[in-house]
């Protein structure tokens, strides 16, 4: 835990996990210096869904809101009823940023600011300065939280063009907060990559470990990983394949680990995190912030 609060970027990339290669040099250093994991979604959405109705409903777990959400109904009343986020968080301060005016609207619902870029060339710098760091030092007029969707929706190309994009950002930024400067002590960087609209149960990108697809008599003495429960109850429809994969850095305060490469296999043997329910994402960021007493709260 940091000395101070901590001002949370998160890079959001939807549908961009299966994208990714070994050119995308930044993202797997980001991976290498940084705590890895899984975040495990539901899988009870209704079918068919519009593309744009599962990036909602993806987006609403990792935003804690997906028990208000039905669809693009962002006049429900379950939706009218939820705190926003100046409530939920001891009054954090959050932007939210995406090319989706669906995502827009459902960021202003929720009680992020709706922002966009000045210009693409300079986001690094931007997104930065939107937290309070700029020429290396750290003013108090900033968001606690700055979210970045990146996904377009507009096939192979565009996901190619996207995941690019969000490598040389990531770039920028690990070259903006070098180890020992007070960007790096005070920034944590989250970088999250999901699988979007997934139709086939892949048993290479399984959650489930190998005692837990064994039928043996002694299954029921290993113990039942956290996402799989909420509170003491199981969870009905989690999905235990092709999680959202996240990485997590901030100098000197998060545990690196020994992950080489940011990818499915190398998290599933190398990683220290395990998986966490996607819901409680934003409750374990909002930690980081001082902005919750505690993990989970």
């Amino acid at each position: 835990m940091a000395d101070k609060p901590s001002r949370a970027l998160v890079l959001y990339g939807y549908g961009l996990a299966p994208y990714i290669t070994p050119f995308h040099s930044h993202i797997h250093a980001l991976a290498s210096r940084s705590s890895c994991g899984f975040l495990a979604i539901d899988d009870s959405s209704p079918t068919p869904e519009f593309a744009d109705d599962k990036l909602i409903r993806e987006l609403a777990e990792l935003l804690d809101a997906n028990e208000a959400v039905e669809k693009k109904d962002f006049g429900s009343e379950a939706l009218k009823k939820l705190p926003n986020l100046n409530e939920r968080f001891m009054g954090m301060r959050a932007a939210i940023i995406s090319s989706s005016p669906t995502v827009k609207c459902f960021g202003e619902k929720l009680g992020f600011t709706n922002l966009e870029f000045k210009s693409a060339d300079f986001a690094a710098e931007e997104l930065l300065k939107m937290l309070g760091f700029q020429d290396g030092k750290t003013v108090d007029d900033h968001f606690d939280l700055v979210f970045v969707h990146i996904g377009s929706l507009v096939g192979e190309e565009g996901a190619q063009n996207d995941i690019d994009y969000v490598n040389s950002l990531v770039g920028t930024i690990l070259q903006l907060a070098q180890h020992g400067s007070e960007i790096a002590s005070r920034l944590h960087l989250t970088l999250i990559m999901s699988y979007g609209a997934v139709t086939v149960d892949d048993p290479n990108l399984s959650l489930l470990s190998l005692h837990d697809e064994n039928d043996s008599d002694l299954q029921s003495l290993f113990p039942r990983q956290s996402y799989t429960l909420k509170g003491a109850n199981p969870r009905n429809g989690i999905r235990h394949h092709s999680p959202i994969l996240i990485a997590q850095w901030q100098d000197a305060v998060t545990r690196k680990d020994m992950a080489q490469e940011f990818s499915f296999s190398e998290f599933k043997e190398n990683c220290g995190n395990l998986a966490i329910a996607a819901d409680r994402f934003l409750h374990e960021i909002a930690f980081k912030l001082w902005k919750a007493p505690k993990y989970g709260a």
